[in-house]
């Protein structure tokens, strides 16, 4: 995979030219629900299931048109900067972006660029959801721990690939938001946890990979220690320079690997406080 530079300066602009500091919070977990419920088509998204919806003509022809923008963003943003892992790349074009994403905000969900999903936190570009999910190496039946369930994006790209998706989230808006919307789009089976996710989820341990959507300034070394032997863990670290490690372990040996220069959201709670 080629490195791809995220410039710290051009992130900002994105984020403010998308509203970051100025969006209006997302809806209540209820409305938010309603409203994605009626864009579902009638055979449903997820991979567990979801509810059926009876739509219409209109959804229907809605998710025709952001079907296609799926597509364009695969191929355009995704295969081209060098993702090949093709259970990714289906993952990608099958899980619903635009509805992930604060409503006036569905008709960039799938442009080439983070968007803000309030409480002052973002979705990740699209490439880098699908170049970290590569990184974790799954290939099908794992258990996942994430920590940043966000709106809930990148967990129902891995839930189209692992078996058990647990996901950690701090800002308590977004823990009660993403499984309102994860069940209306069908992931009704992944696990979201309102916490600190510094020291993972250790009743529930050891994991096939972690992956961490906020930047700490260090390797918390609780997640090193639920990773199974194998396991791998996808990780941004650093505060103003970041980077995109990838750790593995084997046995006792632990191996970092520096993948490419990141921006995420800085890591909150215990993350802040082992400065």
């Amino acid at each position: 995979m080629k490195p791809v530079f995220v410039p710290v300066l051009l992130n900002l602009l994105i984020l403010l030219q998308a509203g970051l500091y100025c969006s209006p919070q997302f809806a209540p977990a209820a409305s938010v629900e309603t409203s994605i419920s009626s864009l579902v088509p009638e055979s449903g998204v997820g991979k567990a299931g979801g509810p059926a919806s009876g739509a219409g003509k209109t959804a229907a022809s809605e998710e025709a048109k952001f079907a296609s923008l799926r597509e364009r963003m695969v191929t355009e943003q995704i295969v081209k900067r060098g993702v090949k892992d093709s259970l990714v790349l289906k993952a990608m074009r099958k899980v619903p972006r635009h509805l992930f994403v604060p409503e006036y905000l569905r008709g960039q969900a799938y442009n080439d660029y983070p968007l803000p999903i309030g409480f002052d936190q973002t979705i990740s570009q699209p490439f880098i959801v699908a170049a970290m999910t590569e990184l974790l190496g799954l290939k099908g039946g794992e258990k996942v721990l994430e920590i940043g369930t966000g709106s809930g994006y990148q967990a129902a790209v891995l839930r189209e690939i692992a078996d058990k998706v647990f996901s950690i989230e701090i800002v308590e808006g977004l823990a009660k938001q993403a499984p309102g919307t994860l069940k209306a789009v069908g992931y009704s089976d992944i696990t979201v946890i309102y916490g600190d996710g510094y020291r993972g989820l250790p009743k529930e341990a050891p994991f096939d990979a972690i992956i961490v959507t906020a930047a700490p300034g260090h390797v918390p070394q609780p997640l090193v220690d639920q990773l199974k032997n194998g396991g791998r863990m996808v990780i941004p670290v650093g505060e103003e320079y970041q980077e995109l490690l990838l750790i593995t372990k084997k046995g006792n040996r632990i191996a970092k690997k520096s993948v490419f220069p990141v921006r995420f959201v800085p890591m909150t709670g215990e993350a802040q406080k082992k400065k």
